[in-house]
């Protein structure tokens, strides 16, 4: 069964174009438009990875991301996605422990190789075709 990818991110473009990207390599994308969302969806998708904005209405994604590294249900796998250009929100995520930091616009081959690096694809040992 392929990942799944929980994407948090209030831009339906964004979402959409990660939907995309995540899809056409094999991830099975849930989206979120906002953190209270994420958060209901968390549960029921157990996703192997967390992309989530930082600009996000009703609460910010630090927020967010702070309630979910209290949580025992969490992956252990965030990355952020932001349209800032501010170091400082950077060195922030960073102290709260995510796993990668990209800016918006998102470059499809960035973001599906910082994907990759953080859930990679498991090919089961049976699968026809591969050699191992």
């Amino acid at each position: 069964m392929a990942p799944t990818v929980l994407l948090i991110d209030d831009d339906p473009v964004s979402l959409t174009l990660m939907q995309r990207i995540l899809e056409r390599a094999g991830y099975r994308a849930v989206m979120a438009a906002d953190a209270n969302h994420g958060l209901a969806l968390l549960e029921r998708a157990s996703p192997a990875l967390l992309v989530v904005d930082l600009m996000l209405p009703l609460q910010s994604g630090f927020h967010l991301i702070e309630k979910l590294r209290r949580c025992p249900l969490v992956p252990p796998r965030i990355m952020v996605v932001t349209a800032s250009e501010e170091e400082r929100l950077e060195a922030h995520a960073r102290e709260l422990g995510v796993d990668a930091y990209l800016r918006k616009p998102l470059h499809a081959e960035a973001f599906l190789a910082e994907v990759q690096r953080l859930c990679p694809m498991v090919v089961p040992a049976d699968t026809p075709g591969v050699v191992r």
